[in-house]
């Protein structure tokens, strides 16, 4: 029997689920004896084999993915050219980094408080629906796009909290960075973004793609879908997700004869990749395209060098000049008006913020070299993933 579960930014729905106690009693019972170690609380979520065919409704999450995300295409591999500061100035204001143009963008500067406050209000429920039902026994892609979901509505809302700031690893919850801070609770265990990476997902899936569903806030990491993960669509966004970072210059370039690839392989090398310049340099052959191929062939050896901190949004939380200044006297009660009637008749329009302009501004220029060189308007499934029904990776379970 299939139970619907609605989640939504103002409400959860739960229809049809046992209001009980936790299934996972035995293990409750046992860390609270002390007869497991710290570590093993996160066992409850390795997923089960008594599994139920509950799922998991994110549309509203769609909803506000599809409303804050500026999709940026696939990478060119060219790095963005040096920014220059603004008139009679030494500051650059807005995204500087080279890799700028790679990797989707959250509109931060866009998100009003109410929006800010909705987002706190969706991951608290996500946490409570955590709370329910037992997720491990849910279908394997079910639990993974819950976990997936979780953290990055997680991450989203902690930078928004805190924006504008240049970069998440400026933030901190306390005195806990942000990727360690244990601010989310489900079924009342603690955790942190890192804790559901490497204590919940990682052991528990064999599968690498699933290092790039996770979304850490900065231009160097994998790039956020426009979309929610669910049961369904797992598979295809994984795919999507990896064939990006993989062809991208902030994931795979040359330095001279060496494989220089993204840090985010440090925290992923001990699950997927043992032996690992092999093991890694066999994961991204199978998703490299030419340009990628080329250079695995031109290098040996390996090193975690690449790195962009910066936060992934359009104006890298640059608050420039970002409102008009227009003056008017449409409506002033001239009667009541004082002396100063100039300051009477200014009003303050609000703009988006003059570095957010002109990095999409940029970005236009990105997509007419993409579109000319046919790398867009193909029938294609997110970022150059060609979607075929007869491919179990894309259309099977994430193992």
């Amino acid at each position: 029997m299939i139970r619907a579960l609605t989640t939504s930014i103002s409400a959860m729905a739960v229809l049809g689920l046992p209001q009980s106690a936790s299934a996972n009693t035995a293990i409750d019972l046992a860390i609270e004896e002390g007869n497991l170690p710290p570590a093993s609380e996160f066992a409850r979520f390795a997923p089960r084999r008594d599994r139920v065919e509950t799922h998991i409704d994110y549309a509203a999450w769609d909803l506000a993915l599809d409303w804050f995300v500026l999709p940026m295409g696939p990478s060119l591999r060219e790095g963005a050219p040096r920014r220059s500061p603004s008139l009679g100035s030494r500051i650059i204001h807005g995204q500087d980094s080279r890799y700028r143009m790679e990797g989707n963008r959250v509109a931060f500067s866009m998100l009003t408080s109410e929006v800010v406050s909705n987002l706190t209000a969706y991951r608290e429920e996500l946490e409570e629906l955590g709370g329910k039902i037992d997720i491990a026994r849910l279908p394997r892609n079910e639990q993974l796009a819950y976990w997936f979901n979780l953290h990055n509505v997680a991450v989203i809302e902690r930078i928004a909290l805190a924006y504008p700031v240049g970069s998440p690893r400026d933030i901190k919850i306390g005195n806990t960075p942000l990727d360690q801070a244990k601010f989310i609770d489900v079924d009342g265990i603690k955790m942190s973004p890192r804790d559901i990476r490497t204590k919940i997902v990682y052991p528990n899936w064999d599968d690498p793609r699933v290092i790039y569903g996770f979304w850490h806030g900065e231009i160097g990491g994998p790039s956020l879908q426009k979309v929610a993960y669910n049961g369904s669509n797992a598979g295809i966004l994984l795919s999507a997700a990896t064939n990006e970072f993989v062809n991208s210059l902030r994931g795979v370039q040359k330095a001279g004869d060496t494989l220089l690839v993204s840090e985010l392989y440090n925290e992923a090398g001990a699950f997927y990749f043992p032996d690992f310049e092999n093991d890694l340099r066999e994961h991204i052959t199978k998703f490299a395209n030419d340009d990628v191929k080329s250079i695995l062939r031109k290098t040996s050896g390996v090193e975690t060098g690449l790195q962009a901190t910066d936060i992934a949004d359009l104006s890298k939380g640059d608050r420039e000049a970002d409102v008009d200044v227009i003056k008017t006297c449409t409506d002033i009660d001239l009667m009541t008006a004082t002396s100063r009637l100039e300051d009477a008749c200014t009003m303050r329009i609000p703009r988006a913020p003059l570095a957010a302009m002109r990095f999409v501004d940029e970005r236009k220029l990105k997509m007419d070299k993409l579109y000319k060189r046919g790398l867009l308007g193909r029938v294609y499934m997110l970022e150059g993933v060609e979607i075929d029904p007869e491919n179990p990776e894309l259309t099977g379970e994430v193992r």
